[in-house]
């Protein structure tokens, strides 16, 4: 369903104070959630601009894919609750149903995956780019790099305006970043480059291509591989974030997807957004013990005191976060599958969600557990150093920033992006000789 006028008719009048201008903007309602307002004509029937930074009250596309009401605190995919789906789907069909708007049934589930399969392999001279970065580099920057470069290697899928041709694209850029992801990670410990296995499903082909080694045989761990599954799942889309956000305003000037997906890698490097997971590790880290949470609550809520509560909260979800309700289960099996008992991290983040919901200065704040809290938690104990936490947000991502991407592509009334602004610099002035300047 498009978005389109109330069929009521239902507008609202703007009028500018000292003039005669006054402008009615149609109300334009969604298949659910707000109303919104259509200010494309504002400026040319009133000769303002709205105001509002960040983006948080305006709608800048229409899309079909995922929708959040942050005050319920729900999340669906293409119409599914992410709870069905991350208990009961694989990370391929929640992908494919991001794609092409549903699930598959058994023929198409079958070709799709063997699609994605095909692909898995990167062109054997990319391997010689992770040679050229320093053995210390951070992961995410050779995610950027190389994920950049894939358009110098696969020039037969770059027309933008080629159904097949995006296709193919989106089977290469699902298929690849789980390789290059893995050669980042093996390059950082100086471990040898593992190729993919098409025999294996892409969950599994990831683990293996992470962790084995040519000296013995791996065998993937069945608890970590649907912890791991549940992980991209819950990660696969969130409607029009920083990331996601800039996969389409890339997009809208024409640029190639392998281009848009590394603006899009880059920009959730950045610490409030795909870095909050290691955040909130980091700061259980400082905690340290269970004893030490009244006191570090005491800091949190000390406005002279820069202490945050990191893993809390959300720019969205003003209730609990769905995402996290299932990785706190997922957290408990791969902890219990690992051995880890009595884990104090765990205890510690435990004590700190019990404490933090029942404080009428947290609840009354909404600052409920979000995603990134318990998956650090759960990456951390299955071996991975904090450099790979956002790799992996990255490489679950790609499926929602192609099915963006794609979207943008296939919907006629979009124009390449352009906000406008507030000018608040020196108004017009002349040039002054260097000889007159005092």
């Amino acid at each position: 369903m498009n978005a389109t006028a109330k069929p009521d008719g239902k507008t609202i009048t703007v009028t500018v104070e000292g003039t005669n201008k006054t402008a009615t903007l149609p109300i334009i309602s969604g298949t659910v959630g707000p109303d919104v307002v259509d200010i494309r004509k504002l400026y040319d029937q009133l000769g303002v601009f709205t105001y509002d930074p960040g983006f948080g009250a305006t709608a800048s596309c229409e899309s079909k894919i995922t929708y959040i009401d942050g005050d319920a605190g729900v999340l669906l995919y293409r119409g599914y609750p992410i709870e069905q789906l991350a208990e009961q789907s694989s990370f391929l069909e929640v992908a494919h149903l991001l794609l092409w708007g549903d699930l598959p049934n058994a023929t198409q589930k079958k070709d799709f995956e063997l699609g994605i399969m095909r692909h898995t392999m990167l062109h054997e001279q990319i391997r010689r780019f992770f040679d050229g970065f320093r053995r210390d580099a951070h992961p995410m920057a050779i995610m950027c790099g190389v994920v950049g470069a894939l358009s110098a290697f696969y020039h037969d899928s770059l027309n933008i305006n080629d159904p097949e041709q995006r296709r193919i694209c989106a089977f290469r850029l699902i298929a690849k970043l789980p390789t290059i992801a893995a050669w980042a990670y093996k390059y950082s410990i100086g471990q040898p480059f593992i190729y993919p296995r098409n025999d294996l499903g892409y969950v599994d082909n990831f683990l293996y291509m992470m962790n084995a080694v040519p000296a013995e045989d791996y065998k993937v761990n069945p608890v970590l591989s649907r912890a791991m599954e549940r992980w991209f799942i819950l990660h696969a889309d969130h409607e029009q974030n920083a990331s996601s956000s800039t996969v389409r305003l890339a997009g809208s000037s024409g640029a190639n997807p392998f281009a848009c997906i590394a603006a899009g890698i880059a920009s959730l490097w950045g610490p409030a957004h795909g870095g909050a997971n290691e955040a909130a590790l980091k700061m259980l880290a400082d905690i340290g013990h269970v004893d030490n949470v009244p006191q570090f609550l005491h800091d949190v809520k000390d406005k002279n005191n820069h202490t945050r509560l990191m893993g809390f909260g959300h720019r969205v979800y003003k209730n609990y976060d769905p995402r996290a309700k299932i990785l706190q289960g997922s957290c408990h099996e791969v902890l219990a599958e690992m051995g880890i008992k009595d884990d104090p991290m765990l205890d510690l983040a435990v004590e700190l969600e019990k404490i933090a919901l029942s404080d009428p200065y947290f609840v009354s704040r909404k600052l409920y557990p979000n995603v990134d809290f318990y998956s650090g938690i759960i990456l951390k104990a299955m071996g991975l150093p904090t450099s790979m936490f956002t790799v992996l947000f990255a490489v679950a991502r790609t499926v929602g920033w192609i099915s963006q991407w794609k979207e943008l592509i296939e919907d006629p009334s979009q124009r390449i992006g352009r906000p406008r602004q507030i000018y608040t610099g020196a108004p017009a002035r002349d040039y002054v000789p260097l000889d007159a300047r005092g």
